[in-house]
């Protein structure tokens, strides 16, 4: 009763949702923890490092050395490496004490650590840090960096929350920061002191992240943040937390409900959503109760009148104690060294050097290279749930992509990005390679409104392409992407795939969408009407494996599979395998299932993000607008260089990929 919550943030765009979070929510009304706003501390210097040459007058002012601008003579036009920028990166990196060098994925830290390794030729000490290298050796890097005694750090957001380095003088961003809340946070590492402005460098990867760039800066220097909506409570968390209770002592379903309400995300749930949450965790539901394995709770002491429930046996207990958690990671192996020539036999030996995706390994023969904890290693083959592996050479090693590790674009800069490219009078700020680029494509087509939405056609390579530009991140674009190419082939156009980036989205047909809505075959209005979030949405996610993923996370966290076991641990196949069984159970005989319900609901919160898709098609409603083109535009070219770029390989591949741009380029900026 005498517990006291503080909740402490610099980011916060809508604190008011945190103050009714840290408070229990009475039956009428609404309870708001107080609140205190300390001053504001000294204002950020906040560069964009740009190519060197002609550049508007606005560019001399950033807090940017003259020489540390990017030296190529050309802005990528599509990417997300930012390899052409490493050489300055470095040239910073010699120039301070002490950088932090944030990248947004785990993969892109190795590639951007080993790249610098490679530019290293004064052997400054320059480490690795992410969530995949062992805790040893994570905490040895953060032992370095107390000491002093490195001068640059590549991390992703490990080291972005909650450490105090006082020592840091720069902070460079690979890649946009993809929301002003994380850029804030991030370059708050440098001189993390309230009367010093923290340094940082933002190192756009293509062109259209120099407008996302220019914008997250403009935001940061405004003290702008991003609203996030307050999610709804989850099906499956509470599931975790019924069984909790019961594991702990007796409990009253009247009581733990009053008590559920009156936490801030679970406010509006119904007495019904709440009993079937118990049933579930009691029985497993209808369709599972005559398995006596999902039965986890038991009346107290029927007999005598106390109907409070219980954890069923003392290995319901056990088992709950092994598995509680709600973040559920994707399958992993520990990466252990050998030594050459030793066979891989049996797990143990060896140094531990962290843990890798599993499906990742799945991908890799005996002898195959791949980065990973700023090593170039060989893989020799599995041992129970090791990768066991030795140093290798070769010049083109693979480079571990991870699930979810990729951050969508946030709402807010991407209205800002929006405006930007709207309104010429903010291009000052940008580089002329980039303000040329925008030029032609006014020229050559034309530029997306604020609030509408830009659809180009044309043909190329006997094929008919289809570009919007909605501007709300790759997870609503690669939504929207699935439904609209349902709504083509339905209407006849034949679409052979799509590409989506955190930008714009490309459908290729076979025969031509702009044609077929000029004829009114194909009305715009209707392809992106607001009812496709209906059945079109529904019969997809029947159709996809996407759902299946899902509800293999919701059936760990509510307890319904376990991973772990006195002992032993199901590898991430078993764990698919049982969770495929049960939801295709679920699906035939009890599809309105409180797990299948929970699924639906985290799918459109994360890996579809309809509430986004949602937001656009109603913010473009009416306001659509067709260019029909005979070749591609200016701004189509980077989403179209994406296409294929996940399966490239080898340098004879890259050259043929840096051909084919080339190409394209042209193609979209020749005059006649």
């Amino acid at each position: 009763p005498s517990l006291r919550r503080v909740g402490l943030s610099a980011t916060v765009a809508e604190p008011d949702e945190l103050r009714r979070y840290l408070m229990p929510q009475p039956e009428m009304g609404e309870a708001m923890a107080e609140i205190v706003t300390a001053p504001a501390g000294a204002m950020p210097e906040l560069g964009i490092l740009t190519p060197k040459g002609p550049e508007p007058d606005s560019a001399a002012k950033l807090p940017v050395p003259a020489e540390a601008r990017i030296p190529p003579a050309r802005i990528p036009w599509s990417g997300h490496s930012a390899r052409h920028a490493l050489p300055a990166v470095y040239e910073e990196i010699k120039r301070n004490r002490m950088v932090l060098v944030f990248v947004n994925t785990r993969s892109q830290a190795e590639f951007v650590f080993q790249s610098l390794w490679h530019l290293n030729e004064d052997t400054l000490p320059i480490a690795l840090h992410h969530g995949s290298l062992a805790p040893e050796a994570r905490r040895k890097v953060e032992a370095a960096m107390a000491a002093g005694s490195l001068r640059a750090v590549v991390c992703t957001s490990t080291l972005d929350l909650g450490i105090d380095w006082g020592d840091v003088d720069l902070v460079v961003n690979m890649g946009a920061p993809k929301g002003a809340s994380r850029l804030l946070q991030r370059i708050g590492r440098a001189n993390h002191r309230l009367d010093e402005p923290s340094r940082a460098l933002l190192v756009p990867a293509n062109r259209f992240e120099v407008l996302e760039c220019e914008a997250a800066r403009a935001a940061a220097l405004e003290g702008a943040q991003d609203g996030l909506v307050a999610r709804k409570g989850a099906f499956d968390v509470l599931s975790q937390h019924v069984l909790g209770m019961a594991c702990s002592e007796p409990f009253d379903p009247d009581e733990l409900y009053a008590e559920v309400r009156s936490a801030s995300p679970y406010r509006e749930l119904t007495r019904d959503e709440f009993d079937r949450v118990v049933d579930f965790v009691a029985t497993g539901g209808y369709a599972l109760k005559t398995y006596d394995r999902f039965a986890r709770l038991r009346p107290n002491k029927p007999l005598e009148g106390d109907r409070r429930l219980r954890a069923s046996t003392p290995k319901v207990i056990q088992q709950f104690r092994m598995n509680v958690g709600t973040i559920v990671e994707a399958p992993m192996l520990k990466v252990r060294m050998i030594r050459k020539g030793r066979r891989p036999v049996g797990a143990g030996g060896g140094r531990v050097l962290g843990e890798i995706e599993e499906y990742f390994i799945d991908q890799l023969s005996p002898g195959d290279t791949f980065l990973f904890a700023g090593h170039i290693l060989s893989f020799e083959g599995l041992a129970e749930t090791e990768a066991l592996v030795t140093k290798g050479g070769g010049d083109e090693p693979m480079i571990p992509a991870y699930y979810g590790g990729k951050f969508p674009l946030s709402t807010y800069l991407a209205s800002r990005v929006r405006r930007m490219l709207a309104n010429k009078g903010e291009w000052a700020a940008l580089p002329r390679q980039v303000q040329d680029w925008l030029g032609m494509q006014a020229w050559r087509s034309r530029l997306p409104g604020e609030n509408d939405l830009l659809v180009e056609t044309f043909p190329r390579n006997g094929k008919f392409y289809l570009v919007c530009y909605p501007f709300e991140g790759r997870l609503a674009h690669q939504t929207l992407g699935m439904l609209l190419t349902r709504r083509l082939d339905r209407a006849g156009a034949r679409p052979l795939g799509f590409v989506a980036s955190e930008y714009s989205l490309a459908i290729w047909c076979l025969r031509d969408p702009g044609l077929m809505a000029d004829r009114h075959e194909l009305p715009l209005g209707e392809l992106f009407g607001e009812d496709m979030l209906g059945d079109d949405l529904e019969n997809w996610l029947a159709e996809s494996s996407l759902l299946k993923r899902t509800f293999r996370d919701c059936a760990l966290i509510s307890g319904l599979i376990e991973r772990r076991f006195p002992g032993q641990e199901k590898t991430g196949r078993q764990v698919t395998f049982s969770a495929d069984l049960i939801y295709n159970v679920l699906r035939e005989h009890e599809p309105d299932h409180i797990l299948l319900q929970a699924t639906y609901q985290d799918a459109a919160t994360g890996l579809l993000d309809v509430a986004r898709v949602a937001a656009m098609l109603k913010r473009v409603k009416g306001r659509i607008v067709l260019e029909r083109l005979d070749r591609v535009s200016p701004l189509a070219v980077p989403v179209l260089l994406d296409i294929g770029r996940e399966a490239v390989h080898g340098e004879a591949n890259e050259a043929l990929l840096a051909e084919a741009a080339d190409e394209l380029i042209e193609e979209a900026t020749r005059l006649v």
